[in-house]
Formats: C-alpha cells, structure tokens, sequence
C-alpha cells in the first residue's frame, strides 16, 4: 500500500506565464556550473537561483562554493525572495495531476498525482517492508547537500519521481478522466520542448478518490530523487516531494561515458577488450546511438566501434549485472583501466540530454580519451532491478522528460 498526503502549504506559479520565469531544470540536469549560470543569466527569477545559488553571481569567476555557509545564505534569502514575488501564491493542501508531452512522443501522456510520500514507506534495511524501493546507493556526501538546502530554505524544491506499474489500468484512466475535464491550472514548456501541465486536485472527494487508487498499488519505484527521499528522511521528516507516474507511460535515455586518459592507449584497449566484448569497427560517423541493450558504442581516435557482450560476461538471471552499464564498469573500466570505483573522477556521465555527438565533440576537442555510447535501460529491466530488491548500477538510468523544479514547492 503506498501513501500519498497533500502539501500543507504549497508555493506554485500564479500562472501560466509566471511557471514560465520561474520554473527551471532540475540541478542534476547540467553538466557544469557553467551551464548553471548562462541560463541564470537569461532567467533569473529562475528557482535555479535557490537549487543553485552558489551561481547566482554576477561573474562566473566569482560563482561560490556549492554548499558553503555562503551560497546556502544566498539560497534562503533567495527562497525568501520566491516566496513573495508576484508570480507565486500559497495553497493549503494540495495534490495535483501532472502531466509531462514530450516532442518526441506527442501522442504520449505521461501522467502522474503528486503530494508528499512518506518516508516510513521507503525500504532499507532496518525497514525490509517498505513499499517505496529504492534502487540506487545512497552517498552520505550527497544527501547531506540536499538536507542543507532544505533546512536553509526551510522547504523541498526537489521533487522525487517514483514508479508504480498500475497493471490494472485504474490509475492512468483516472488521471486521464481528470485532466480531460478540466483546464490545467498552469503550464510550461520546457528548454527541449516538453509541456509541463498541473492540475490542482480541487475537493475532499477526489483527493481521497485518488488516494485510494493508488493505495491498491503494492510497491512504488525511486525513478529519480533517491538522495531528495534520504535527505528528508535523514532530517527526520515524516514525508518527501513526490509525483508517482504509471510505468507505462515513462521513458529512458541514455546514461553515456566520457573518460580521460588513464594510461592505456586506444588501440591496445580495442584489443583488450575482446576478451569480454565482439568489436566491430562501424566509421568516421558524426553519431552512433545503440538499436538496442548490449550494444554499445565506443568513440575513440575518431572511429566508432559497436561493443557485443559476451555471454559469458555478465549473468542473465542477476537484473543488475545485466545492464550496460554493470558490464562495462566490471570488464572495462575495473578489470582492464583499474577504475574500480564507479564514480571514479577521471569518469564524466553525460545524461540524455544530450547526444552522441556531444560525445564525439568532446574527445575530438582532445578533452577525453574516448567516449561509450549506451542503449537506454528499458522500463522491464529497471523494474527488474527492483523487484531483485538489488540497486541499479550507478548513472545508469535518465528518465526523460525530467520532473520540472519550481513547479510545486513545499514550504515546512
């Protein structure tokens, strides 16, 4: 049974044109301060001036340190300013009806009821029941930062989007029902184009309607926000932003690789690596994306080779050491480069948003030794994962559209 309260106070757009100035990517979503900063530049009465205040400068050169007792300052005060701009209100008890268009899949819904999850749900080890599974390992480091921002804004901004597979059907007739019969309360698109639409549940009846649907649901899945879910749990609080969509309706991307130079020259790496992969020389191409799981791609001196695991390389019945991203990390980068930590710095992931020939710039400018295409998990092999009750390997799953941030905030 999975629970789902509504928000005592929550800060949302006033309007459809104010969720325009204000909302944001989520701070995951960038691949540097960089980034973080341009787009300030161009929006700032973005939210990303509280998610990320250390950015919120006028010089880049002068950006401070994310974390640091003076960047969570500048987060408050900015929070503070959120909270009493013209483009925000404050509403009691809310849930809402979410729903994410990409322009990849016009034709597609993906909608979802968010609220706040309850953190006496989420499953570990001192609580093996739990209903809420989470399918990542929890850095200490990182959830610490979330907490930060969180008790200096006195409020969660970042929002967790969990899975439930609704196998019944029940919960997406439902969602579909209500937002057919009204118009959405705001909207936004977004910087690739997906609409953001939010419906405010009006009424005691159907909130407890919708809470009662997805009460039926037995087990929800941490898609995105598992340090945001252990964050709140570790201040001791009883519930978490979340919005929880139907599997069906989601979609990933591909998690990718860029990877400096540890010593190994290329061509004695392709030759390594046929050990554990068939290698197949493809070309000069500007792209490679995968058809499929276990195919990947590999860019290197300005070739792209497609990389077949070996059966032997990974077993079929363990879901985690199934996906790309285990296979590559066991035979590639711990048994052949000696990077036996995953998230070892010499390692960039690049997320879905953006493509392989991204990747191909990048080690062609000479800033990487050579970059690893990969196919997007699937929905089957994720929910596998965590019905194993096993983590996902580390950055190896991007769903997209991401949940946008500054949409609905909670104020504590």
């Amino acid at each position: 049974m999975v629970s789902l309260s509504g928000v005592p106070h929550a800060l949302v757009p006033v309007n459809s044109a104010a969720a325009d100035r204000i909302t944001a990517p989520n701070y995951d979503e960038f691949q540097g301060d960089r980034e973080v900063f341009d787009l300030l530049q161009s929006r700032p009465a973005c939210v990303l001036r509280v998610t990320m205040a250390h950015c919120d400068v006028d010089d880049y050169d002068q950006r401070l340190s994310d974390g640091s007792p003076e960047a969570l300052g500048k987060a408050s005060a900015n929070m503070q300013t959120l909270i009493e701009s013209p483009d925000t209100r404050i509403v009691d008890d809310v849930m809402w009806v979410y729903e994410v268009v990409s322009p990849l899949r016009p034709d597609v819904r993906q909608l979802g009821l968010g609220g706040l999850a309850h953190t006496d749900e989420i499953r570990t080890e001192q609580n093996p029941t739990g209903v809420i599974v989470r399918n990542e390992g929890i850095r200490p480091e990182k959830a610490e930062g979330r907490a930060k921002l969180i008790r200096a804004t006195n409020a969660y901004i970042g929002t967790v989007n969990c899975a439930v597979q609704d196998t019944n059907g029940r919960l997406i007739t439902a969602f579909e029902a209500y937002a057919q019969s009204l118009e959405p309360t705001f909207s936004t698109v977004d910087e690739a184009g997906n609409t953001h639409r939010v419906w405010i549940v009006d009424g005691i009846s159907k909130k407890a309607e919708f809470q009662q649907l997805l009460a039926q649901e037995p087990a929800a899945y941490v898609a995105d926000g598992n340090h945001r879910s252990a964050a709140a749990a570790a201040l001791g609080r009883n519930h978490f932003l979340a919005v929880f969509f139907t599997t069906d309706r989601m979609r990933l991307e591909p998690y990718n690789r860029l990877v400096e130079n540890v010593g190994v020259p290329n061509e004695q790496l392709l030759q390594k690596i046929t050990k554990s992969f068939n290698v197949e020389t493809i070309g000069p191409q500007d792209t490679y994306r995968p058809s499929g799981i276990h195919e990947i791609g590999l860019y290197a001196d300005g070739l792209w080779s497609r990389l077949t695991p070996k059966a032997e390389s990974f077993d079929p019945n363990n879901a985690a050491e199934s996906i790309d991203a285990d296979i590559i990390q066991r035979h590639l980068f711990d048994a052949i480069l000696g990077i036996s930590d995953p998230r070892d710095e010499r390692l960039n992931f690049v997320g879905g948003n953006k493509d392989s020939a991204y990747l191909k710039a990048r080690v062609d400018a000479g800033e990487y030794a050579f970059a690893l295409s990969l196919a997007p998990v699937t929905m089957e092999q994720f929910v596998g994962v965590c019905e194993q009750n096993r983590f996902m390997p580390p950055k190896s799953t991007w769903f997209d559209p991401k949940i946008r941030s500054g949409l609905v905030s909670a104020l504590l």
